[in-house]
């Protein structure tokens, strides 16, 4: 994924099925300076992680 979508992904109200490492996950933050994401898990929203966008899929 690149970051211009992840920040779009990231400002929507819908939400977007988004793979990280097999698992469907929520974008809470964009760090386009960085090319960083902060997420979660979708059934561990308080188990936050900073992950590179590269590694984040759409589906």
């Amino acid at each position: 994924m690149d970051a211009q979508r992840a920040q779009e992904i990231s400002n929507s109200t819908n939400m977007a099925n988004i793979i990280y490492n097999g698992k469907n996950v929520y974008i809470e933050h964009v760090d386009q300076e960085n090319g960083t994401a902060t997420i979660h898990n979708i059934d561990e929203p308080n188990n936050k992680q900073s992950v590179s966008i590269s590694d984040l899929t759409e589906q």
